[in-house]
């Protein structure tokens, strides 16, 4: 029975069947979609995005009678969609507009690594490619590209972002950019509203990830409880630390070298290992691991703590347990 309307002036929510409840403090916990892309075609049938049980269960269903797929989106759940799709024997295409896949957390380096392997396995990887519509007559039948190729399919599954859901939150007059905007204490334009997880912004930064979602929630706990609570939630430098079907992976913080950082890489072409750190006034900054991801969460510790590594720089490539014997 979902939540239709807000009354703000009488604290009062509306539902779907025509109930109203009242309310001393609200919480928006809306969520997000996927993303549309705008392209001619999006509505053909066929076409889905990638999100919940539903759509899971009818990517198996697809997966069953037809053979072809495409998946635009080279992040965390266009990879993992590409790869289920691939393991139940569909042909599967993966189109990505960054330079290399997982773009947001991985380098140039560990990007080509994870295309390699990915490639090894059967899916065909297109990056720095962009779908410009979506062809057919009822049925999707085709991906035509940038570069004017088209890709015959029988599936396209969209994993390009997220858009979060604010139109409960607009209608009611909230203060709203890319999604609901909030205070460090998760409180709306409204004082008697708030807002956590995919559906708010704090100052210019939304949220895709589950960490963020349960630190608001601890600090929303606290502020509602507790109506002089001085909690407040800082975006902290969050570790991303995921196995995309078995290849284990894992990033924190910066990933790329700037101008005033430096490099400590460490690579295993045996079997593919691969390390990458990055070091700023003598700080780590950033941890980019692939195939081996053990030392992530000492390297996550380093980062959050800024604390001095000079003793042991000579060995930080080789994880923790050589650093604390150095």
């Amino acid at each position: 029975d979902p939540v239709t309307a807000i009354d703000r002036e009488e604290r009062t929510v509306t539902t779907a069947s025509g109930r109203t409840q009242h309310y001393t403090s609200l919480v928006l916990a809306t969520g997000s979609r996927s993303a549309s892309l705008g392209l001619e075609g999006e509505g053909l049938e066929g076409v889905m995005g990638f999100r919940d049980l539903k759509d899971t269960r009818q990517l198996i269903h697809t997966s069953q009678h037809q053979r072809r797929a495409v998946v635009i989106g080279g992040g965390f759940l266009g990879l993992e969609a590409a790869e289920g799709l691939r393991s139940r024997g569909m042909a599967v295409t993966v189109l990505h507009r960054g330079s290399h896949l997982l773009n947001r957390q991985l380098d140039e380096t560990g990007g080509a690594l994870l295309k390699q392997a990915l490639t090894e396995r059967g899916l065909a990887i297109r990056t720095q490619t962009s779908p410009v519509a979506l062809l057919g007559r009822n049925l999707v039948r085709a991906v035509q590209l940038d570069d004017e190729t088209l890709i015959s399919t029988d599936l396209v599954v969209i994993a390009a972002g997220i858009t979060p859901n604010t139109e409960l939150a607009r209608e009611a007059g909230l203060d709203c950019e890319r999604a609901i905007c909030v205070n460090p204490q998760l409180q709306t334009s409204d004082p008697y509203i708030y807002a956590l997880g995919e559906c708010c912004q704090l100052e210019n930064q939304t949220f895709g990830l589950v960490e963020p979602g349960y630190q608001q929630a601890d600090v929303l706990a606290q502020v509602l409880c507790h109506s002089d609570s001085e909690a407040a939630f800082e975006p902290s430098t969050i570790p991303t630390r995921l196995k995309i079907s078995g290849i284990p992976i894992f990033s924190c913080g910066q990933t790329e070298a700037g101008p005033d950082t430096e490099s400590v890489v460490w690579q295993d072409y045996d079997t593919n290992r691969y390390c990458r750190l990055l070091i700023r006034d003598q700080r780590l900054t950033g941890a980019v691991l692939f195939g081996e991801t053990s030392d992530g969460p000492w390297y996550s510790e380093r980062i959050q703590q800024a604390d001095d590594i000079s003793p042991y720089r000579a060995h930080l490539a080789f994880g923790k347990h050589y650093c604390e014997a150095a």
